[in-house]
């Protein structure tokens, strides 16, 4: 068994910076979990506790169910892939990947079995003899997971390694590390800005801001049910949209009026909005739940106006505003869009999400875990 679990860990640096806030968690054997969240909110600060990088102020962390904290990095059976790859520049491919098992004197046959191996893994055994500087940035990240590959780790750690690839690299690696990560049935920790990254390769996603956890839960539950606004509009390309209505009874109906329109509330939501009548909420819509109309609808209708179009060949994105508040939408069909149109929009109030105006959390039930 390769578990990863962390009970209240903290990270203090001089100064009295908190950089990582009581971090509870576990990653289950042969699980792949993606840390997510802006720049500077803790999450390669908490890979680098788990790899033995940075000490750990307060809390405990189990590999396996043994106590790490005091085990030094070399013996705690991980391995990490960097975002810079990290390799020897003067040393051949081969060599990069076999240094590690030579320090620990491993011999020479079982490092050539292994090395070549991995290779073969990630089709890299062509490029062997070459230097790592001759290599594109691709391949020196398929070099850096090799050298991972071949110390037979409990847990790999991989720090943002597609960041400096990119976009069409960035896409093939993904699926790569992906496949790998079913051929290995290993357990993985990956530390990402980048949420397309976590929507299409975790099994469980951690979602931090501001050094704190804010959820967890696999990918489509935190999507469709976020704990908060933050991970509501963190998750999701284009993001979700959020508009500032007030509350409303009308005819036994709840009601969000935003001044320039108004959107009636699905029974199924009804009971959770009862408390928030006659207050402001934050009404949350994704761009893909609202669907455009040519003309205006009686009911549930939201008339704005085109200020940006951005195609994109298979869909289509619409920058709008209503009268007071901006918003987007993802249209899948080709339509001749123009800045400046009036355009009408039904959102699926079936999908609607809604929000706490001061605290920012989510006011319906049925969220992924937020511990």
């Amino acid at each position: 068994m390769a578990t990863v679990e962390l009970r209240g860990i903290s990270k203090d640096y001089e100064g009295g910076v908190r950089a990582v806030n009581d971090a509870n968690f576990i990653v289950e054997d042969k699980e792949f979990c993606v840390l997510v969240g802006p720049s500077g909110c803790g999450k390669t600060t908490t890979l680098r506790m788990i790899a033995g990088l940075e000490d750990i102020t307060e809390g405990d962390l189990y590999i396996d169910g043994e106590l790490m904290n005091a085990v030094p990095p070399k013996d705690r059976n991980i391995a990490m892939v960097f975002q810079n790859y990290a390799l020897y520049p003067n040393m051949t491919v081969y060599e990069n990947m076999g240094f590690g098992l030579q320090m620990r004197k491993v011999e020479q046959p079982e490092i050539y079995r292994r090395v070549h191996e991995a290779a073969r893994i990630l089709d890299i055994e062509q490029y062997l003899h070459r230097k790592s500087t001759a290599l594109s940035g691709g391949q020196r990240q398929r070099v850096a997971v090799g050298r991972a590959i071949v110390r037979n780790p409990k847990v790999f750690l991989f720090d943002e390694p597609l960041s400096n690839l990119d976009a069409k690299l960035r896409g093939q690696m993904r699926a790569e590390l992906s496949n790998l990560h079913v051929r290995l049935d290993a357990t993985m920790v990956y530390v990402t800005h980048d949420q397309i990254e976590a929507m299409t390769m975790a099994d469980k996603i951690i979602v931090m801001k501001d050094g704190r956890i804010q959820q967890i839960g696999t990918p489509l539950s935190l999507y469709d049910n976020p704990a908060n606004q933050f991970v509501a509009g963190f998750l999701g390309t284009p993001p979700m949209n959020f508009l500032t209505v007030k509350a409303l009874e009308k005819n036994g109906r709840i009601v969000l009026n935003g001044v320039s329109f108004e959107v009636t509330v699905v029974p199924e939501h009804v009971q959770a909005m009862r408390a928030y009548i006659d207050k402001e909420v934050v009404f949350g819509i994704r761009p893909e739940d609202l669907a455009f109309t040519k003309r205006p609808q009686p009911e549930n209708n939201v008339g704005t106006k085109i200020t940006l179009v951005e195609p994109l060949g298979s869909e289509i994105h619409l920058w709008l505003t209503t009268a007071t508040q901006p918003l987007i939408a993802k249209v899948q069909f080709r339509y001749n869009f123009r800045v400046g149109d009036m355009a009408n929009f039904i959102p699926n109030m079936a999908r609607a999400r809604y929000f706490d105006k001061e605290t920012g959390e989510a006011i319906l039930d049925g969220r992924a875990v937020s511990v």
